[in-house]
């Protein structure tokens, strides 16, 4: 998907490093408009060739006042004014606009964190819904507070302490708020992401997934020559699945199909996968086995990266493969290669749509993103590159992908390569976990839990501890169950099972899985974990 041909309008935030800014991003979709985030330290013509109606300067974790502290793109202010685009501080976004715009920001006698009470000054606005001397509780987060507005500039509210916590100027159609409101610990948040973007903007709630599939099929169609052939990554999961058949709408039976049982599976995936894909999506899909291809390359590595990295770098020697064979077959070398990369995937292989981020670390390199070799064959194509995972299954809805399929769990493009913590290939640990992960998940759905479950899985841990089975000490493996509840995979809160849910599972794999004496569960929320363990 190309944002520049998204017919709608478009909210673009500069991210400065907020642990929140990818929220911002979901919370202004969730209204039906299209929003983008791109670094906080983008040119400014990479800012204006996306044309959007509204920037947001999200927070971050810096001060303005030092001397590494990233800023937007010289030039932006006047650029904004000139062609009337409002401009939403958040945070350090609204400390950046107070000391580009000549104000002044000091450190603040008394830093502000956590639940907040904010009072209303000013009407009309930011808070056009509310009366001078209404409070509302919000969540701060920062040492820095404004000491002198700039020229023009208004405070609309402060916070219990006295601090400036909302600011705006009309005319220059500049505001900022010195708290998170895209966050659950604003209760009111929303209602004024909402005011500002409807009643002060006047953006239109116009961006439908309809309209996205017609724009999807005709670059697509105008990307695709009338005779070029394409290949899919098929994994069975949601996104690769909507991304074959978004495509196949697009071009038909120019579509190639091919599922790669890599020995990294989950227990019978290679049969359950294969016989869907043919009975219910009617795809033509290729089964290639090259189970002794992948675990001969991972054979003693232990470090995660390092993992993805000889995975993707595989699936594109496989695919490669692949389409000169049909080559021969058809007489058409194949130019592209689908794959389900979603936003998420392209926001932790680090830069998102725009690139230069700099004050931002790496959370992992998906296999499909940063894990793609430099020397590619094939050209990309990825349809949902820009979606989260809740509007891909909108968008597979639409396109009459079977509700049995959207509603699979997240499976991880290296697959349970990153669920065995060490190296894969030693011992039994891959079908161990295997034989677990299916007694967990089986239990999730006969217990009716399993679409209230984000994802669910069992990771194989590199230690062993000592048990008593059958009367006789043993030295044996553990293994730790991992489910969360999430909207997009960015942020995730652990599943609260009972407990008798969690002693009968133990008591099923302990006495069903051999080798195995101890389970455990993780109750870590992301963050600060990731969902997966690696």
């Amino acid at each position: 998907m190309d944002p520049k041909e998204v017919k709608s309008d478009l909210v673009l935030i500069l991210d400065f490093g907020s642990q929140y800014t990818h929220l911002i991003t979901r919370r202004i979709r969730s209204l039906s408009v299209f929003s983008l985030c791109i670094s906080g330290t983008s040119s400014l013509k990479a800012i204006t060739d996306l044309n959007p109606q509204v920037v947001i300067l999200s927070g971050g974790p810096h001060s303005v006042h030092a001397c590494d502290s990233p800023s937007f793109a010289s030039g932006f202010v006047e650029w904004a004014e000139a062609n009337g685009v409002y401009v939403l501080g958040i945070c350090y976004g609204l400390q950046l606009i107070v000391q580009r715009l000549g104000g002044v920001v000091e450190v603040g006698e008394k830093q502000e964190y956590g639940r907040m009470e904010i009072e209303v000054e000013k009407a009309n606005g930011l808070y056009g819904t509310k009366r001078v001397g209404d409070r509302q509780v919000v969540w701060m987060s920062h040492g820095d507070e404004v000491a002198k507005l700039p020229q023009g500039f208004e405070v609309v509210a402060r916070s219990q302490q006295g601090a400036v916590a909302a600011v705006e100027n009309r005319s220059k159609r500049f505001y900022g708020l010195q708290y998170h409101p895209e966050v659950t610990h604003s209760p009111e948040g929303m209602e004024t992401l909402r005011y500002f973007l409807f009643d002060v903007c006047g953006i239109a709630a116009n961006w439908k997934m309809e309209n996205l599939l017609d724009e999807e099929i005709k670059i697509i169609k105008e990307t695709v020559g009338p005779d070029d052939h394409v290949i899919c990554a098929l994994s069975g999961g949601v996104d690769s699945t909507v991304a074959a058949t978004l495509v196949h709408k697009a071009i038909g039976d120019r579509l190639h199909c091919v599922f790669v049982d890599n020995g990294l599976l989950r227990y019978k995936e290679r049969e359950r996968v294969m016989e869907t894909f043919e009975r219910d999506l009617h795809l033509p899909v290729t089964c290639v086995d090259a189970v002794d291809q992948f675990l001969s390359k991972l054979k003693g590595v232990t470090d995660p990266e390092v993992k993805r990295k000889i995975i993707g770098k595989e699936f594109i020697s496989i695919f490669d493969s692949f389409g000169h064979d049909l080559e021969l077959k058809i007489g058409k070398k194949p130019s592209y290669l689908v794959q389900g990369t979603l936003y998420p995937d392209v926001i932790e292989s680090c830069p998102p749509p725009g690139s230069g981020r700099t004050h931002s670390h790496t959370i992992k390199s998906h296999h499909n993103v940063g894990g793609l070799p430099k020397d590619m064959k094939l050209k990309l194509i990825e349809p949902l590159k820009l979606l989260f995972k809740d509007e891909v299954r909108q968008l597979g809805k639409i396109l009459n992908v079977p509700n049995a399929f959207l509603k699979r769990h997240p499976f991880p493009g290296p697959g349970l390569a990153v669920r065995v913590l060490g190296d894969v290939t030693e011992g039994n640990a891959l079908e161990v976990l295997r034989q677990v992960d299916e007694i967990f998940i089986q239990s999730i759905k006969d217990a009716g839990l399993y679409d209230s479950i984000w994802q669910a899985f069992a990771v194989f841990l590199p230690i062993k501890s000592v048990g008593v089975q059958g009367d006789q000490r043993t030295h044996s493996h553990v293994v730790a169950l991992r489910a969360v509840t999430s909207q997009d995979g960015m942020t995730a809160d652990w599943f609260n099972f009972e407990h008798q849910f969690l002693d009968n599972v133990s008591r099923k794999i302990c006495n069903s899985v051999r080798g195995v004496n101890r389970v455990v569960q993780d109750i870590t929320s992301k963050p600060p974990s990731t969902i997966e363990w690696e």
